[in-house]
């Protein structure tokens, strides 16, 4: 989130200069320079006991932090990111934790503290010891010239650095105080309203009758109120509001407004937000961000950090810059150090409240496929970079692939997965292999087909060891003459066809025109039976692919605009009926994995520029879904404008913290809902993918809740990895520059 970023500035009009094998291929022509952008993450410091109620927390010039507390004076011990800390009892300076301190606060960057007798400060050789007369005192702020504003919530005195100006007992309950610097005023919070008091009139006065209000911020000659139902401003100087009340926020339910470095911090019952120059919000909530979502206080913290503490811990969001190649740099220890299971790109799963340490590698349906996205995005980086690093993980990751398929005893049959005996998570459909060590998974779909082919493809062409390359061919032609001996289906160990790797006609042509997968079917066979050409030079696949086109309509089914694609009528069979209720975003992975070869290896220059068409059209379609990894893909057909300024915001706004934790965003008021339609589009603007669901491309990225609960953390591999690489790799993202 937290890019308020030009984009344009990072967009410059240039030739592409990335090498393609194919001359025929036309180049895009945007590139985005990698020049450093702000990264936000968080680091969490939950409290340990349930009971302790937090007041305030501040940080003075050194970077020394505090929090004020039920509980007295605590710190923030330990902690880095994804990894928490803890809050403690603060001993540093042990004559001061044995005071019985009420309230804290700071002064030119000083901590100030206030007790049952004084306000006092270790700053200034200790000499800041000024005696109020209020036992109860708790709130206190600081003005000019070393004075200070102090209550117990009915009385007010006014003190210098030496003693007691004024003091009087005030007409409302207060609640806080706030200093305003343009007019010298003091703003008191009351349960009944809003007043004043004017340190050179020495007296209060009323400015505003109003209840529930329960913040205020003193910024640019303004004062922020905060309610239960959103905010509103007065003009410090003629002490009027302006009778406008500022609603269309993340929540209404303001506790707490700052002002730092400039900007506007909300904090409320459901998160911390920030106002933007352009009017929105960046929202911080979940415990992506923060021990919980019920803020307490917001204060400035030190090394570009802001603390948001909540009623359960402590929560320091840093603001770092870096470019988009050092963040592939995290990714990709991220993946190597938590996500690698047999050479598989795995999720970690079940984590107990997002610890890392308590999760363990698990299988998946979809090994393959999460594992073919990793590799093509490893094998883009060696093809830009050289990385011998990437040549390792391109060899152990090809190996596991090899393996889905020398498991089980089905010729050219790909298994979902495999893992050791007794480890698997379920029963069906786990097969026993022939060595007693292992278990193999059935029922592959064609979304392990289409990955693949689009992951040994790029191997083909872009790896140059021969033993590597002569693997990835193999695999294509293992695969594919599997597909076409046994009449376009994926036949499985009992001789039947699995459920999803159907690509025959009778039962492509069998689902209405208007059903996406008599479209995506066609799509995907087409490409996979041009990369088996391509690399493999045998016949069969070529003639195979123009009798699908020619005799069948594959062609005409691939073309077939999206605008034509929605439910199936009331006239047709169930399972078209079935497949065609709503969009399934896990289509367009499939679409667009299998674009690579239907696009990059066209037999022919008439076919690709029908191809181009067809990608094209796709991608209007998912354009409002800003998704980084289809517009980047989509580059590949030299489109002019392929929105790269929305692939880079994707990219940037990626949370470094890919924890699945539970978010809300459906009650936001700052967001415009729409009808979701066919494709599942509940708002008109898709929002930052930090402040949604962790998602990988096969998700609707229009989803506004998920209740992860911090039980698995998914891999950077094929989310974010594959487009970053697959960027860089056709010249669309420059290599970085600018970094200190």
């Amino acid at each position: 989130m937290k890019t308020i970023y030009a984009i344009s500035a990072a967009l410059c009009i240039i030739i592409c200069t990335a090498a393609c094998s194919n001359n025929k291929h036309p180049r895009p022509v945007q590139h985005h320079r990698d020049l450093p952008f702000v990264q936000d993450y968080s680091i969490k410091y939950p409290a340990d006991d349930e009971k302790t109620v937090f007041h305030n927390v501040v940080s003075d010039r050194n970077g020394y932090i505090q929090v004020f507390s039920s509980a007295g004076l605590l710190k923030p011990s330990g902690g880095r990111f994804l990894f928490p800390g803890k809050l403690v009892k603060d001993h540093h300076y042990r004559p001061l934790s044995d005071k019985k301190i009420s309230g804290l606060g700071t002064c030119l960057g000083q901590m100030l503290y206030i007790d049952d007798t004084a306000l006092l400060s270790n700053a200034w050789a200790g000499k800041l010891f000024v005696k109020h007369n209020m036992p109860g005192a708790r709130i206190l702020e600081s003005g000019n010239d070393f004075a200070f504003l102090v209550s117990d919530g009915r009385k007010l005195a006014f003190l210098n650095d030496r003693e007691i100006l004024w003091e009087d007992v005030y007409h409302d309950e207060i609640s806080d105080i706030k200093f305003e610097n343009r007019n010298n005023l003091f703003w008191i919070l009351g349960k009944k309203g809003i007043g004043i008091f004017d340190p050179e009139l020495k007296k209060t006065e009323k400015i505003l009758d109003r209840e529930n209000i329960t913040c205020l911020e003193a910024s640019g000659g303004k004062i922020i109120a905060g309610t239960g139902e959103g905010y509103f401003l007065i003009d410090a100087a003629d002490r009027k509001a302006d009778g406008e009340l500022h609603n269309r926020l993340p929540c209404t339910d303001i506790t707490v407004i700052k002002e730092i470095d400039g900007s506007l911090w909300f904090g409320s019952s459901r998160g911390a937000f920030r106002l933007r120059e352009d009017g929105k919000y960046d929202y911080y909530a979940s415990e992506r961000w923060l021990p919980s979502d019920n803020v307490r206080d917001i204060s400035e913290g030190p090394d570009n950090s802001v603390l948001i503490l909540t009623d359960r811990g402590l929560g320091r969001i840093f603001f770092k810059k870096m470019t988009l190649e050092q963040k592939a740099a995290f990714y990709e220890k991220q993946v190597r150090e938590r996500h690698i299971r047999h050479g598989f790109n795995a999720t970690l799963s079940g984590m107990i409240n997002g610890d890392l340490s308590s999760g363990s590698l698990s299988d998946s349906d979809n090994d393959g496929l999460w594992t073919s996205m990793y590799l093509a995005g490893q094998v883009f980086r060696y093809a830009v970079s050289g990385s011998g690093e990437a040549l390792d993980n391109i060899r152990e990751s090809l190996d596991a692939m090899e393996r889905l398929y020398t498991v089980n005893p089905v010729p050219g049959f790909p298994a979902r997965s495999f893992e050791r005996r007794g480890y698997k998570y379920e029963d069906i459909p786990w097969r026993r292999a022939e060595d007693p060590e292992w278990d193999w998974k059935s029922t592959t779909s064609s979304d392990e087909a289409i990955g693949h082919i689009f992951a040994f493809g790029t191997i083909a062409e872009l790896v140059s060891q021969p033993d590597i390359r002569q693997k990835a061919i193999m695999l294509i032609d293992t695969l594919m003459s599997h597909i076409v001996r046994n009449n376009f289906y994926l036949t499985d160990w009992n001789g039947e066809p699995t459920l999803w790797g159907r690509w025959n006609p009778e039962y492509v042509n069998a689902r209405p025109v208007m059903v996406g997968d008599r479209k995506l079917n066609s799509s995907n066979i087409i490409g996979m039976l041009q990369t088996a050409y391509h690399f493999t030079g045998r016949e069969k696949y070529r003639d195979t692919a123009f009798y699908l086109m020619r005799e069948h309509g594959y062609l005409e089914n691939l073309m077939r605009p999206f605008r034509e694609i929605g439910p199936a009528p009331e006239t047709a069979d169930p399972w078209s009926r079935m497949l065609s209720e709503s969009w399934n975003h896990s289509d367009d992975e499939m679409y667009y994995c299998g674009y690579w070869g239907l696009y990059r290896y066209a037999f022919n220059d008439t076919l690709k520029a029908k191809y181009r068409q067809a990608i094209i059209d796709h991608w209007q379609t998912e354009r409002p879904e800003k998704e980084g990894l289809w517009n980047i893909m989509t580059a590949l057909t030299g489109l002019g404008d392929f929105d790269l300024g929305e692939a880079i915001w994707y990219l940037q706004e990626y949370p470094l913290d890919l924890t699945d934790w539970s978010v809300m965003n459906s009650h936001r008021k700052d967001i415009e809902f729409i009808d979701p339609g066919f494709r599942g589009q509940t708002i008109k603007e898709v929002l930052p993918p930090d402040e949604l669901p962790v998602s990988r491309h096969n998700a609707n990225r229009f989803r506004l809740d998920r209740d992860g609960g911090g039980r698995s953390e998914y891999s950077a591999g094929d989310i974010w990895l594959l487009p970053y690489w697959m960027g860089r790799y056709l010249g669309v993202i420059g290599q970085a520059s600018g970094i200190n």
